[in-house]
């Protein structure tokens, strides 16, 4: 199953604040585990998440920089925190604060990689939204993609960089 032909409704998919989603990948990004809270909230059977690339539930308007950010850090076998807007497997949205860190085999090496995602508050995602505003409109307004996510990178470290903050007090501080 692919979302590429479903459209983002504006409705938002909600989840309780006591929930947790939680996935599994290999290291393709392809979900190796769901738990209910995932297949419930992005509308996907168990047999449509497994095996399925993460990118399954990738909202159009979150910024490709920070899955770029994602992925470095996490391949660096360090964790990561960010705020990932999804789209549900009917086109409907919903916010997640994401703890994403590598899963590591007993001689170090990176095996997959490992979620979870709690919902974050309504001041942390409108903290959050005029920044990935700005960081899509970059990436848009460059014709060659890549160029499009190296100007938007450089955009986030800008930003990061201006409140005198590493990456994850800056997310934090959101």
């Amino acid at each position: 199953m692919t979302l590429t032909k479903v459209r983002p409704t504006g409705r938002e998919s909600y989840f309780g604040e006591e929930e947790i989603i939680v996935s599994k990948t290999d290291l393709k990004g392809r979900i190796t585990y769901a738990n209910q809270v995932f297949l419930r909230v992005a509308q996907l059977s168990v047999e449509q998440a497994i095996g399925a690339p993460h990118s399954i539930i990738r909202h159009p308007d979150m910024p490709r920089c920070v899955f770029k950010l994602l992925w470095d850090t996490i391949q660096d076998k360090r964790e990561i925190f960010a705020y990932v807007l999804n789209m549900a497997a009917n086109g409907d949205h919903y916010w997640v604060f994401a703890h994403v860190t590598p899963s590591l085999d007993a001689n170090g090496n990176i095996v997959g990689y490992h979620s979870n995602r709690r919902k974050p508050s309504p001041a942390q995602t409108a903290n959050v939204q005029p920044i990935y505003t700005a960081l899509l409109a970059e990436e848009r307004k460059h014709r060659n993609g890549k160029d499009g996510l190296q100007a938007s990178t450089e955009m986030l470290e800008a930003a990061v960089r201006s409140k005198g903050l590493e990456y994850d007090e800056f997310v934090f501080s959101l």
